[in-house]
């Protein structure tokens, strides 16, 4: 079933949602800024709490050249940023990036908490004197000195807000988000929902704030306006994403496993999805069935299987291997799995745990693995064989902080044009 834009209010017309499905929809402002530096004090689920920073080995990745180690695999992965940028340095971004593209809405973010970014303001009041549109990209609320703050920002132009939100409970926020005013950040939030087109943000623990307290942090979303709540699944190990020797975050809390999570999104889309955009990441979104939308449809799978005109393995993660299970079963691709929930952060070790006898000449690899090229290559090819190994498609499929924008078919035709890329280095690369 199609969602219907008219009723979400939204303030994207076609031309820019289809930009969305391209990545090129916002500008993006990095105010940068570090966890638990510049955001108020970890909070007691930051994944980047326990991660040691005196002591750092690249991982590798695709943007690294001939030596293994680059910003993004460095330091970048491990939100190693610096202080806030100062506002000429915000505004010369702006500048820069306007002079080459033509963008219509800008989303300030960092790797701090943007709402502890002293010139929030000023900056937010140059770029909408601009004619762009802002979206505060990211925050908790938690630097919001008091109310007049939510309304200047307003009057300054902020027309979107995505709010990590946790609960609606001060008591609880100020327990497990360090919010030292958190009736202040939620006045706040309940005056962005009144006035922009709000989307939260809201990390799921086991015995913390699913339950009961989910529902009624939800109830409270939809009597205040807010358009989206995306459910997020906490990890605590490394297999489930903490890559950064930093397991686990909370000592003794063992998170949802992934039916479990789903479930959770389902109950949640089944209670309260008539009146706010209720998805899940890494799963799912009951609105446009994403990730991975094609396998609910055998007459897409069959056209695209129809085109593999290759054999090669295809290595991903836990969650998406039961999908390409799906979509390429009955075709020369097979599917191989390591003990990682997420493709994107399969790194070297994972890959060494990898049975080489079920690989193909042609290896596909996820882009966004933390792993160098030519470290890749030994490792599977280990056994002095001579495989390819090649990168695939960045995205085969949306995550729900995208799918909860779009519509099914839209989700749909991205996944399309995705796999059909797939398909076409498959063909390229692979062995006839």
């Amino acid at each position: 079933m199609d969602f219907d834009f008219s009723s979400f209010q939204s303030i994207w017309d076609r031309d820019e949602k289809e930009e969305i499905l391209k990545d090129k929809s916002q500008l993006l402002v990095d105010l940068k800024g570090e966890p638990g530096k510049n955001c108020g004090g970890f909070c007691k689920f930051c994944y980047f709490k326990k991660v040691d920073r005196s002591n750092i080995t690249p991982f590798g990745c695709k943007n690294c050249t001939y030596q293994i180690g680059c910003d993004y695999c460095t330091y970048a992965v491990r939100e190693m940023n610096g202080d806030f940028l100062p506002l000429p340095l915000a505004v010369q971004q702006v500048q820069s990036a306007l002079f080459f593209q033509r963008y219509r809405k800008v989303n300030i973010t960092g790797g701090g908490d943007i709402s502890f970014y002293p010139d929030l303001i000023p900056l937010c009041e140059y770029i909408s004197n601009m004619g762009l549109k802002i979206h505060l990209g990211y925050t908790s609320g938690k630097g919001f000195k008091d109310l007049d703050t939510g309304k200047a920002l307003v009057d300054a132009g902020v027309e979107e807000v995505t709010f990590s939100v946790f609960s609606t409970d001060p008591r609880m926020r100020g327990e497990w988000l360090n919010d030292r005013n958190p009736r202040i950040s939620l006045k706040c939030l309940q005056y962005f929902c009144e006035h922009c087109e709000v989307h939260c943000a809201i990390i799921v623990i086991p015995g913390v704030n699913d339950g009961e307290v989910l529902r009624r942090t939800l109830s409270d979303l939809v009597d205040w306006g807010a358009k989206g709540a995306i459910l997020m699944r906490f990890a605590n190990t490394t297999d489930q994403g903490l890559i950064l020797k930093n397991a686990p975050v909370i000592e003794g809390i063992t998170p949802h496993t992934v039916e479990e999570f789903k479930g959770i999104v389902r109950e949640a889309h089944e209670n309260f999805g008539e009146d706010i955009r209720i998805t899940g990441t890494p799963l799912y979104d009951p609105v446009t069935k994403a990730p991975f939308a094609i396998t609910y449809y055998e007459h897409i799978l069959e056209r695209l299987r129809d085109r593999i005109e290759a054999e090669a393995t295809v290595i991903t993660g836990r969650i998406a291997y039961h999908f390409l299970k799906k979509v390429f079963q009955d075709t020369p691709v097979n599917v191989v799995k390591v003990d990682k929930d997420i493709a994107d952060l399969i790194t070297a070790e994972d890959l060494k745990t990898v049975d080489l006898r079920e690989l193909k000449d042609t290896v596909f690899i996820p882009p966004l693995a933390l792993v160098h090229d030519r470290v890749a290559e030994e490792i599977l090819n280990r056994d002095k064989g001579d495989r390819m190994i090649v990168r695939g498609v960045d995205k085969l499929t949306l995550d729900g902080e995208i799918s909860g924008t779009l519509t099914e078919e839209e989700v749909l035709e991205f996944e399309r044009r995705a796999f059909n890329e797939l398909i076409e280095k498959i063909n390229v690369f692979g062995k006839r």
